[in-house]
């Protein structure tokens, strides 16, 4: 019996010993597979007694959830006392599928954003339904969390998770050595056709002084898609609106005329020679040593990169380029939208109704603003209007207080989060630059950041992501001829692109009527 069809059985297993026993063993480190189950409208309130301990498995963080400072305020605040575990680094989904198959008693589950291993689990009968809960003991929940956020996660129209939106922002553009444009009495391009110009300088003028290793423009081999440089093509997401319908980039018309223009620059020497083989960190290495001009870069890399760029080069300076304008005047940047963190309860839960009270307790405005930021003066300030923190308070004890988050104030987060990226003068105007002195016009959210469950479109993303990437790189560095664009379009469509696509769009119609 192969390992996904032992899965399936043991799953199948557990869930079915959860919905006909009724244990309610409190023994501390117990592995028992019975479990509750969410109670109907009509069911009587929890005891009003000594309030159990709880069981919570969390994402991995650095440090250990039992003993850092969020811990010991949430206990105060919410009177449950948790204890937390956390799943590995590395195949996180793999340990998560085991613990669910042997119904290992959580009573509440945290993962990153990933809807389709939560719905599938779901749809397996797996989780708690969430709904009757919420009514009943989760005010805060429900006044902190929008409707639209609780129904891009139903699944068959029923709430089996608490979903954490995340701060929407763009995050990665072009970094440029603004002292080498300085150097070349060159000013910051705006425009496709500037930005080609500004790259030839650096080949043919080397500012840098690198002779043949001079690089223009450095990118890494599994992100030939620049940010950026792909809003100048009308590209800007992954899928976007074209003709009243969302298209995937490969399938966009400005996705031929996007790897012409990079091949050019590839064939050209504006584009690094190596960067097919570019892992992150040689990408980076290849800025901080002065051999590259351009890189693309994370706002939040800004300060390790600043570090060691200026210990080799104390008088260099750098920047973010504006969005490049491109024909037609297209011009975008992508903002991540979606959720964090989704947090569910297992069908082997044996507290669901104190878990969603001590999620409900999280989530009153004043205790969630502490465990997010922290107290006022001492590990952050408040003037006109922003949070500033303090620091190295503000580090040590609050720096990780985002993954015991269940659920957000989505009117409020996003403001009292800035703090996080105030921690170095240069992240936050990095973090400001492209998110505030961008213009809004070209701020492009995802569209299908809070889409409903897509099952189809989950399963096939990532494959098909990496099909078009491979692609990409092929075309670049000349290994495949644009010539033959349409077989490798057909190819896509077969392999899951067209059956995404119908997926997508009957959901996104629905917005229209």
């Amino acid at each position: 019996m192969n390992q996904k069809k032992w899965l399936m059985l043991t799953l199948s297993a557990g869930i079915a010993i959860s919905t006909t026993a009724c244990g309610s063993s409190t023994d501390k480190g117990s592995t028992a597979t019975t479990a509750s189950v969410a109670p109907s409208a009509a069911a009587p309130a929890a005891s009003s007694g000594p309030k159990p301990e709880l069981k919570a498995l969390q994402i991995w963080m650095k440090d250990d959830y039992n003993t850092y400072p969020v811990a010991k305020l949430i206990e105060e605040k919410t009177g449950y006392k948790t204890t937390y575990d956390m799943l590995p680094a590395d195949k996180a989904n793999d340990k998560l599928n085991l613990l669910i198959a042997s119904a290992e008693p959580y009573d509440s589950i945290t993962i990153g954003g990933d809807k389709a291993l939560y719905a599938d689990y779901a749809k397996k009968g797996a989780l708690v339904d969430l709904g009757p809960l919420i009514d009943k003991y989760g005010p805060n929940i429900k006044a902190a969390i929008s409707q639209e956020s609780f129904d891009s996660v139903k699944v068959d129209g029923k709430i089996y998770a608490i979903p954490f939106r995340g701060v929407e922002f763009a995050s990665t553009s072009f970094m440029v050595r603004v002292d080498w444009l300085d150097k070349l009495g060159m000013k910051m391009p705006t425009t496709v056709d500037e930005f080609t110009a500004m790259l030839k300088a650096f080949k043919d003028k080397d500012p840098g002084g690198n002779g043949d290793k001079n690089v223009p423009l450095a990118i890494k081999g599994d992100a030939p898609l620049m940010d950026n440089l792909v809003g100048a093509f009308g590209m800007t997401s992954g899928w976007n609106a074209l003709n009243g319908k969302l298209v995937p980039r490969a399938l966009d018309p400005g996705f031929k005329d996007y790897l012409t223009y990079v091949t050019d620059l590839y064939k050209q020497g504006l584009l690094d020679k190596e960067f097919a083989v570019n892992k992150d960190a040689t990408m980076k290495e290849k800025f901080t040593n002065g051999k590259a001009g351009v890189i693309m870069l994370n706002w939040a890399d800004i300060p390790t990169i600043g570090d060691a760029l200026n210990k080799n080069f104390p008088n260099a300076k750098f920047a973010y380029l504006p969005i490049l304008k491109g024909k037609d005047g297209k011009a975008g940047i992508n903002m991540n939208s979606g959720f964090d963190r989704i947090t569910f309860i297992p069908k082997a839960s044996k507290h669901p109704e104190d878990a969603i009270k001590w999620m409900n307790a999280k989530l009153e405005k004043e205790t969630f603003k502490e465990i997010a930021i922290g107290k006022e003066g001492k590990h952050y300030t408040f003037k006109d209007g922003l949070y500033s923190p303090i620091m190295p308070v503000f580090t040590d004890e609050r720096n990780q207080a985002n993954n015991y988050l269940t659920g957000v104030d989505e009117k409020n987060y996003s403001i009292y989060w800035q703090a996080r990226v105030q921690k170095d003068a240069r992240l936050f105007e990095g973090y400001s630059y492209l998110n505030k002195t961008t213009p809004a016009e070209v701020r492009v959210r995802d569209p299908l950041g809070l889409a409903p469950t897509l099952p189809t479109y989950s399963k096939e993303n990532n494959q098909l992501n990496q099909m078009v990437n491979d692609y990409a790189v092929k075309i670049i560095v000349g290994g495949e001829s644009i010539a033959n664009y349409d077989a490798f379009a057909t190819k896509y469509k077969a392999a899951g692109a067209e059956a995404s696509s119908k997926e997508i769009n009957d959901w996104y119609t629905t917005l229209k009527k």
